[in-house]
Formats: structure tokens, sequence, C-alpha cells
């Protein structure tokens, strides 16, 4: 689908948070580079955060000695730290991490219609 006006399938991409973070697996830090979304939930009530870190050797040695599938791990960027899941690799390298409740990253507030 094209984009247009910023957007591709309705969704705006230049939320969330694109840059350096810093994640933290087994008392080893290991800095990256990451791309972070967010969106509330409403089945659940809560904020679920997502995203892709870029690939990086040091983090996929110290995962390889895991359950090969996820990791529970921290993750902080400038504006923030939270807790999360790191797992599923894709065909480049790219790891796949998700989180519940506050993000890493910081959020613009949502607009209020009055």
């Amino acid at each position: 689908m094209p984009e247009q006006d910023g957007q591709q399938d309705g969704h705006s991409h230049d939320e969330g948070y694109t840059g350096p973070a810093t994640l933290y697996v087994g008392g080893h830090e290991v800095p990256v580079r990451v791309r972070l979304d967010a969106r509330h939930e409403p089945h659940d009530g809560q904020l679920h955060w997502f995203g892709r870190v870029d690939a990086e050797p040091r983090l996929a040695d110290l995962l390889s000695t895991g359950n090969g599938r996820t990791a529970a791990i921290e993750m902080s960027t400038p504006t923030g730290r939270a807790a999360a899941r790191i797992g599923d690799v894709d065909p480049w390298g790219r790891y796949r991490v998700t989180g519940v409740g506050r993000p890493p990253f910081t959020l613009d507030d949502p607009p209020i219609e009055v």
C-alpha cells in the first residue's frame, strides 16, 4: 500500500522510539539499536509495547545459552527502562522484543476530545 501523509496501513510511523538502547541480559549490558512502538490493547486494558532489536553478535552469544526461544531482559533508552521478553529472530537477524506496561521510551499524551 502506498505511503500517504506519513502513514501506511492507517498507522503513523513517526510514533514510538527508534534509536540506541541498552539491554541487560543475564548480568551483561549490551548496547543495541532498536525500533519500538506501543499500543493500548482493549482486550486486557494494558499498554503493550514491542519492536525489533538490530542484529548484535554479542547479544546472539548471550541468548544462545538460554532456552533458544525467549529470554527475560531489561531495556533502557535515554528516557526510560522496562522489563521485557526477547526472542523470535527474523531473517535479517533482528530480535523481536515485547513488554507490557510502561515502555522504556516516552509516549506522547493522547489527544483529548472535548
